[in-house]
């Protein structure tokens, strides 16, 4: 599934950045290569990031 519409990221894309290093999503979507457009997805994004994170930390 894409979680930004505007760069074409996938929430796995966004899930890998998440585990291999820190920082919000707008820092992942830079480390992607992307800056976010719209913003309407940080939200969510962020959420995934967290969520992520803390499946790697149990």
């Amino acid at each position: 599934m894409y979680i930004c519409i505007c760069n074409a990221i996938r929430e796995k894309d966004l899930r890998c950045a998440a585990r291999c290093q820190g920082g919000d999503a707008e820092t992942l979507y830079e480390a992607m290569g992307h800056i976010p457009r719209c913003c309407q997805c940080l939200h969510d994004a962020d959420v995934i990031v967290a969520n992520e994170r803390a499946s790697i930390a149990v």
